[in-house]
């Protein structure tokens, strides 16, 4: 078997000294093992601890060694595993001890991630970090969906937006958003997909414009659901979170280009 070489340390060209901790900020992506970059897995092979988000799927968990320490601290609406104040305290009292720590996030860290308001906390502690990017849901369950997110002379511009909202936090202004040749992608859409249909249509965008709703992107349990913004309060209540919701004429590419239900190399 390859030997797995050291990382070197994200502020330097050598590796961490013996009992000098450092986390690393790691993107999962959307779910795919295969998806993870080659920095991911290798950092999975070499932490002391892995401490992971509800969103990495088991087929991720399972390519990080038995032997490694893992702990779960993921979120779901109006339920927290460990406060995000706890999870910056834990990240720092292991560094502290000389360990090296992957933080391990589904997506990306730095797209609705949260990953900055952890890294801020070690920044202000002086630990060590670093961040390894991962292919966010919007990207990866797109292009498995065969749902290009630009395409010439359909959309040459994209915006990803949150759906998920803090209790208490207002609803975010929707009058940036404007009909035109775009794409628009909302993370944890499927709760809230009848007010974004109402504000969206109140803005002016057209009742037939399709939208996609994805559910378990890039995985064997992969579900798309093709609809119209009038129609979206109607469809998806039977699939299952996290749902990507995609709104836009690239909708209409996905007859075409749905590749990914005739391939031999769906993960199990």
């Amino acid at each position: 078997m390859t030997e797995i070489a050291r990382i070197p340390h994200p502020l330097s060209d050598t590796a961490p000294s013996a009992g000098c901790g450092q986390v690393w900020l790691v993107g999962a992506g959307p779910g795919d093992p295969e998806l993870l970059t080659r920095k991911a897995w290798r950092l999975l092979q070499q932490a002391d601890l892995v401490v992971y988000d509800k969103l990495v799927s088991a087929a991720i968990l399972a390519e990080i060694p038995s032997s490694t320490e893992r702990l779960f601290v993921g979120k779901e609406r109006g339920h927290h595993s460990l406060p995000q104040q706890e999870i910056n305290a834990l990240l720092l009292r292991e560094a502290r001890r000389g360990r090296q720590v992957v933080r391990l996030k589904g997506g990306d860290p730095f797209i609705f991630g949260r990953g900055g308001e952890e890294l801020l906390a070690l920044a202000a502690a002086g630990v060590s970090f670093g961040v390894v990017p991962g292919v966010t849901a919007a990207t990866g369950c797109a292009a498995a969906a065969g749902i290009p997110l630009t395409h010439r002379g359909v959309a040459h511009s994209v915006q990803f937006i949150t759906a998920c909202l803090q209790p208490g936090q207002p609803e975010p202004d929707w009058s940036h958003l404007k009909p035109g040749p775009q794409t628009l992608v909302f993370y944890m859409g499927l709760a809230l997909r009848e007010r974004i249909s109402q504000r969206l249509r109140a803005l002016g965008f057209a009742a037939d414009l399709p939208a996609a709703l994805i559910s378990a992107g890039t995985t064997a349990q992969q579900q798309v659901v093709l609809t119209t913004l009038a129609q979206l309060p109607q469809v998806g209540e039977q699939l299952p979170s996290p749902t990507l919701l995609i709104v836009g004429e690239v909708c209409r590419l996905h007859a075409t280009l749905d590749w990914f239900a005739t391939t031999s190399c769906l993960v199990e």
